[in-house]
């Protein structure tokens, strides 16, 4: 078996419930899912494959008591159809920024195209109404911005947000 995840991608911001969808080829295989970062994990199962390419959807999701430690997680798929004592089964895996813990009450995100002249605290600030609020932006864009004091015009920075 060949396990594809198509969703997520690798470093979506994404809340609770974690849909996954992907290509699998196999036949009828039982896939495990695990969303861990090395401390905690939480599991689930899904169903995919045939002798043929097939699209699978799963979700899964993480209970608002799971001790994660880390904003990045990783959803891994596994075939536990396949694979033997030689020969490890099947997986593949994406790593996720995990929005509650790094906005209390995520609910999903904004899209905000940095302007000229715009600073963290200042878009913390239009979206917040509070400048100190920037670290969680620069949590959930950290391939974006490695460092809170650069930011440049065009960037698409994703922007969490609590309803």
């Amino acid at each position: 078996m060949t396990i594809e995840i198509l969703q997520p991608k690798p470093f979506d911001l994404v809340g609770s419930t974690i849909l996954i969808a992907g290509n699998a080829v196999g036949f009828e295989s039982h896939l495990t899912i695990t969303v861990t970062e090395g401390h905690a994990e939480v599991t689930g199962a899904a169903t995919a494959g045939s002798t043929q390419i097939r699209q699978f959807q799963a979700q899964i999701e993480v209970p608002d008591d799971t001790p994660f430690q880390l904003d990045r997680l990783f959803v891994v798929l596994s075939d536990d159809s396949g694979g033997n004592d030689e020969v490890p089964p099947p997986m593949a895996m994406v790593p996720v920024l995990f929005g509650p813990r790094i906005l209390p009450g995520y609910s999903g995100y904004w899209m905000h195209t940095v302007a000229a002249g715009e600073t963290l605290s200042a878009i913390a600030h239009q979206y917040y109404d509070d400048h100190s609020q920037h670290g969680a932006i620069q949590r959930a864009n950290p391939q974006m911005v490695p460092d809170a004091d650069l930011i440049f015009p065009g960037q698409e920075l994703r922007i969490p947000r609590a309803f």
